[in-house]
């Protein structure tokens, strides 16, 4: 699909690249589409090539890596996009991991441990992604991060990810309260079922990707191309009075019992 020039110079950061499948490919293309510049992490060495090479092919302006859990690393990062671009304008989170056996438990079986770790890199990491990109964002600006349907309601196979995904779409609502007297968006937005490398770690993920396309009002799952025009919007002028809410890129799937 085609784009429109919605963010014409606009400096905005992505995370969670690890390959030409991952959503945040297909955003961060879209958004170049749009004409924004780019920002571009990657996790470790082992996805570093792949990584450095979308970056290339999208005209990324600042490649570094970024470790979540790395509080130099994040320092790091945003000093060089405060020394080569003066600002940031927006922010995509599109990072989620637990530990597989976290993923396969009961809930109540998960240990403190794996919990935390979950919790830590897939919710308070975009917190801590919001505490020092806001400051850059002196003339306002946006900040996105990637939830799933399993916040709202049991998801077979999705295990600890429902209560921390929960949590992430809570912390959206009181990010957007205490960053919205300066400008600043905050949007959680939610695709149905999307095959990429990480998702196929869930046991039974065919046949949910299967089961989601037939019980869709569009009879479709949603794309990353759908998702990254989704961002594209909402990082854009024309959603300077949406803030805090769920937006669902889905095909419908989420109106369904």
């Amino acid at each position: 699909m085609q784009l429109p020039l919605l963010l014409p110079g606009k400096r905005v950061l992505v995370v969670g690249i690890a390959d030409q499948d991952s959503i945040a490919t297909g955003i961060a293309r879209a958004l170049r589409e749009a004409g924004a510049r780019l920002a571009i992490t990657w996790k470790n060495s082992k996805i570093r090539p792949e990584t450095e090479a979308i970056g290339r092919e999208l005209d990324a302006e600042i490649l570094l890596p970024l470790e979540v859990r790395e509080a130099t690393e994040m320092d790091t990062l945003f000093g060089t996009i405060a020394a080569r671009w003066g600002g940031l304008d927006g922010v995509v989170h599109s990072i989620a991991w637990a530990p597989r056996q976290a993923l396969a438990a009961p809930i109540m079986d998960v240990t403190l441990a794996d919990f935390t770790a979950a919790m830590d890199i897939s919710c308070h990491s975009f917190m801590r992604l919001a505490q020092r990109a806001a400051p850059l964002m002196e003339h306002g600006g946006a900040l996105i991060t990637l939830t799933y349907q399993g916040a709202e309601r049991v998801v077979p196979n999705y295990g600890i990810m429902g209560p921390v995904k929960a949590a992430l779409e809570a912390s959206c609502r009181s990010l957007a309260a205490e960053l919205g007297p300066r400008g600043i968006r905050v949007h959680a937005v939610s695709p149905g079922p999307i095959a990429t490398r990480a998702a196929g770690a869930l046991p039974d993920f065919a046949k949910l990707l299967a089961d989601s396309a037939a019980e869709a009002p569009a009879r479709r799952l949603a794309t990353q191309a759908d998702v990254g025009a989704t961002c594209a919007f909402l990082l854009s002028e024309h959603a300077a009075a949406v803030s805090g809410g769920v937006v669902f890129v889905d095909g419908g799937q989420h109106v369904m019992a």
